[in-house]
């Protein structure tokens, strides 16, 4: 996935009521810009911090930026949540992801399970559906060790618990982390920030869920999936 124009440095001064953050430009101005990122963003959002910013092509958009990535250390990381499910849908439909390799349809958004969208839904003739939830992740607590969730998320275990039914049910189902970060090895679950989460995964995994991992490869000029990641069990 390309960034459609070049991306604008800044400095971040501070982040709030989760979806706005004010930032500093190069240029001295200082403009509010949209967080698509409705978790805590733990270690991504320090006041002064380099960010760079995507400009709004649609010039009656009432916040003209976006916060795109942010830079811990040497590394660059995506915090855009609504751009994992195009780069997996990018990255199956370009043959790169092997584990999810030789569906032929490939829907988003499609009803399942109580009241849920599954992000995903890959298909072919005379195969299981594949259910394929997407889940953003980038923190990081330990070196190499990328962790889901950053915070609570109740909705996060209802899908676990959904994945398993489609498995009852026949179907084969998926939970993709996509790491936004290129400097990890690993992919943990995070049980003390949501031990529930936690759970519902454990019991996912054990009713035959299956679980992947990538990292991606994150430049000022794209976000694309790079190589799988071991998942700590």
């Amino acid at each position: 996935m390309r960034f459609l124009d070049p991306l604008i440095r800044g400095t971040l001064r501070k982040r709030y009521k989760r979806f706005l953050s004010d930032v500093a430009l190069d240029s001295g101005d200082v403009v509010v810009a949209h967080c698509a990122n409705p978790g805590s963003m733990l270690g991504l959002a320090e006041p002064g911090s380099e960010v760079w910013l995507s400009p709004a092509r649609n010039p009656k958009r009432k916040l003209r930026y976006s916060w795109e990535l942010v830079r811990v250390g040497e590394t660059l990381v995506g915090v855009n949540t609504s751009h994992p499910n195009a780069l997996v849908e990018e990255a199956v439909r370009a043959g790169t992801v092997s584990e999810l390799a030789g569906y032929t349809g490939i829907r988003r958004e499609v009803r399942y399970g109580t009241n849920s969208r599954v992000d995903l839904l890959l298909e072919v003739d005379a195969a299981p559906r594949c259910y394929v939830e997407v889940k953003n992740v980038h923190l990081v607590r330990h070196p190499g060790l990328a962790e889901f969730p950053d915070s609570v998320t109740q909705r996060g275990a209802k899908h676990m618990r959904e994945l398993a039914e489609t498995v009852r049910q026949g179907n084969r189902a998926v939970i993709f982390y996509v790491v936004q970060r290129g400097d990890c090895a690993r992919l943990g679950i995070a049980a003390d920030i949501d031990p529930g989460y936690a759970e519902a995964w454990r019991e996912a995994l054990a009713s035959g869920v299956e679980a992947l991992a990538y990292a991606c490869h994150t430049s000022r000029q794209a976000i694309m999936l790079d190589r799988p990641l071991s998942i700590e069990l």
